[in-house]
């Protein structure tokens, strides 16, 4: 089983990201996922997490993740303010939506960092809310490339299942770029 939490803002779309990423595992043949969020004050810019589990049986677990095998940051501030490595196994995965290199991030000892612009790339597609960039779908694309436990075609479908047809062209093409762009490095 590999349990992801995604750390992120009101309005960043981190719970659907979270419900993509597992309706995507899903496709690509996973037999147990579930996603959930979870909410502190429910307003537009307060920090927010919600957790994927993925597995190959059947899953009875619903509790909050304690210790995540891939952490997924769709606002790197959120480091300052919340104690993520805390939320890590040893030798887990940490992606970040930053524009800086893996270097500029001190992480403990053992931890993978994989880094990707996804503000750039969600201006580069007109990912816009209210203004602000969308920056959900370019991780998943990073964590599909990070992480490797789901393909971009099964992306693709999960997002085709939860997106507007007038936003899934311009939401693929973020996708495939953010795989590619996307920057990996293990801690010493």
């Amino acid at each position: 089983m590999q349990e992801i939490i995604w750390h992120g803002r009101g309005g960043q779309g981190v719970v659907v990201a979270a419900q993509i990423l597992a309706e995507s595992a899903y496709l690509q043949g996973f037999q147990g996922v579930t996603s959930a969020p979870t909410f502190g004050p429910e307003r537009r810019g307060a920090p927010l997490t919600a957790s994927t589990r993925i597995s190959d049986t059947p899953l009875r677990i619903f509790s909050q993740i304690e210790s995540a095998d891939v952490a997924v940051v769709l606002d790197s501030s959120l480091l300052q303010v919340v104690n993520i490595q805390n939320t890590l196994k040893d030798r887990a995965l940490i992606i970040i939506n930053t524009n800086l290199p893996p270097e500029a991030f001190t992480l403990r000892k053992g931890l993978k960092i994989a880094v990707i612009d996804a503000v750039q790339i969600a201006m580069q597609f007109h990912l816009l809310k209210e203004g602000a960039p969308l920056v959900n779908t370019p991780l998943l694309g990073a964590f599909a490339r990070a992480a490797g436990l789901v393909s971009l075609e099964c992306l693709e479908q999960g997002l085709k299942k939860k997106l507007p047809a007038n936003a899934l062209a311009a939401n693929i093409d973020a996708l495939k770029c953010a795989y590619e762009q996307t920057i990996m490095k293990e801690t010493d």
